[in-house]
């Protein structure tokens, strides 16, 4: 069993499991009847995303190496809420006994937080792909 972090709206792998979005916002122009299906997610996690603040900053300029360690930093931080916490300790737990995987939008996992998102995982001893 493992967990895999992947870009919403990309075809799924065999033996991926359930899907879960960690955006912020659902994908425009999708009929919510039609996530699953066009290979979205299963279920909408919002709760990992980072805050429209910090979405909204980081979208407001191009990516240099100082932006993304305070991005990073910020989304850390996050993260480090309680109720936060406690959904990555969860997806942690399942990655041992379901394939599941949790995704984001963005073309470039370098600068997405679903790249932290998977480190906060592997930190929480997820087992992943």
């Amino acid at each position: 069993m493992t967990l895999r972090v992947v870009r919403l709206g990309t075809p799924r792998r065999r033996g991926e499991g359930v899907r879960i979005g960690t955006a912020r916002r659902p994908p425009r122009g999708v009929r919510k009847s039609d996530y699953a299906r066009l290979n979205y997610y299963d279920v909408w996690l919002p709760e990992l995303a980072p805050s429209q603040k910090w979405v909204s900053w980081a979208l407001s300029q191009p990516w240099t190496e100082a932006r993304w360690r305070k991005y990073a930093r910020n989304y850390r931080r996050e993260m480090s809420d309680p109720r936060a916490e406690r959904l990555i300790e969860l997806l942690a737990a399942l990655s041992k006994r379901a394939n599941l995987s949790v995704g984001c939008y963005c073309e470039d996992e370098r600068r997405c937080h679903r790249s932290l998102l998977r480190e906060l995982l592997r930190e929480h001893g997820a087992k992943l792909t």
